[in-house]
């Protein structure tokens, strides 16, 4: 199986080169778009601009220039709005390492024919961004020129509100703040359809880890990694598909490891259990990308590529991206690799109540105060 992955350089106002991907994957949209309103009518195109130009004001006029381009019809013009999508799932990891080496690594996990596989540098407001593409107008994950990066993780939550699609919001981050306090600022206050996890961090050093969800306040935590669940484990089915449980416990004792470089790191989210290879399922790692706020620079990786850039060199180019299955079966419910001794595998058994309740009892292994520190509110 493979993708092929553009990097696409527009860096001034949205012409020719967006028009070209709005062309490239409307009717793909519009077709998902269509079938769901079927079962569940969301927001009008009046009420949608409403609240755009309501919580995103400084957008409207990109908005405006968006929806000219292509000439969008009424359903094109909601849609570019971000308000009240219909609901996903994705998957995701994210790391952020402190230090001299300070970045946030994440991997992207989802159905192939569901990506874009776009990487564009943009100048849409005086901030140039460098970003991955998702609905058209949204970004997964990005930096800007400050040294502001952003990304992404599913909340492993059913629930939905009235609010913006997530990857609308981190767009307007990029594209209006630049530093972690102002995107904090700007999460707390634009409500999102459903729940997520967003990482945050600056060139300052500085990052910060907040919990969305539709109707609820925004929880801001010092977290240093996050995957698909929030406090605790909303939907159990979805947790033991995703094993967020067990990449939350990995991600926790790498980044404990004494003198974990950028590069172990980055190489640590290319195996499993970070790597996914369920693609055809829905949740395969689509990329890897580390950003490093400092520098302004994000490499792309996969097992048998990297692709790098910055704002001082950024490349156009197309590759077709082999996605590679580490193993035909995945291992039993109850196992899973952990750090341990300098980053080798060692593989424990472990038992949670939430998501094996046939257990009778819990290993040795995995106590109380351990599944605490799991699910706590932050972990400084």
């Amino acid at each position: 199986m493979q993708i092929n992955f553009k990097t696409i350089s527009e860096p001034g106002l949205p012409g020719s080169k967006w028009q070209n991907l709005f062309f490239t994957h409307w009717e793909a949209y519009e077709k998902w778009l269509i079938e769901n309103e079927k079962d569940v009518p969301t927001a009008d195109l009046e009420t949608s601009q409403l609240a755009l130009k309501t919580y995103m004001p400084e957008l409207w006029p990109t908005y405006e220039r968006l929806c000219h381009l292509v000439d969008a019809n009424a359903l094109g013009a909601k849609f570019l709005t971000g308000y009240q999508p219909p609901f996903y799932v994705s998957g995701c990891s994210n790391a952020i390492l402190e230090g001299d080496d300070f970045q946030l690594v994440r991997n992207y996990d989802h159905h192939p024919d569901l990506f874009e596989g776009v990487q564009i540098l943009t100048r849409w407001n005086q901030k140039k961004v460098i970003a991955t593409s998702d609905c058209l107008i949204g970004v997964l994950d990005g930096i800007n020129e400050d040294g502001l990066v952003v990304s992404l993780t599913f909340g492993g939550r059913k629930i939905t509100g009235q609010g913006f699609g997530i990857p609308f919001i981190l767009r307007y981050i990029l594209e209006f703040c630049s530093n972690v306090d102002e995107a904090v600022e700007a999460l707390i206050r634009i409500p999102s359809h459903m729940a997520y996890n967003v990482s945050v961090a600056d060139e300052s050093g500085s990052y910060k880890t907040i919990r969305v969800a539709p109707g609820e306040k925004a929880v801001i935590t010092n977290s240093a990694y996050t995957t698909n669940h929030q406090k605790k484990v909303d939907w159990p089915e979805n947790a033991r598909f995703n094993k967020t449980v067990e990449r939350s416990l990995f991600l926790s004792h790498l980044l404990e490891e004494d003198g974990l470089s950028s590069e172990e790191l980055v190489s640590a989210f290319l195996r499993k259990p970070l790597y996914n290879d369920l693609f055809k399922e829905g949740f395969g790692t689509l990329f890897t990308a580390s950003y490093y706020p400092k520098s302004g620079r994000v490499e792309l990786h996969w097992p048998n590529k990297k692709i790098s850039q910055s704002f001082d060199d950024f490349q156009e180019r197309e590759e077709n991206i082999q996605l590679l299955q580490r193993r035909k079966r995945r291992p039993k419910n109850n196992q899973f690799a952990m750090p341990y001794k300098g980053h080798t595998a060692k593989i424990i058994t472990y038992s949670t109540p939430l998501l094996d309740k046939a257990t009778p009892k819990k290993p040795k292994e995995i106590t109380k105060e351990f599944l605490k520190e799991v699910w706590s509110d932050t972990k400084s």
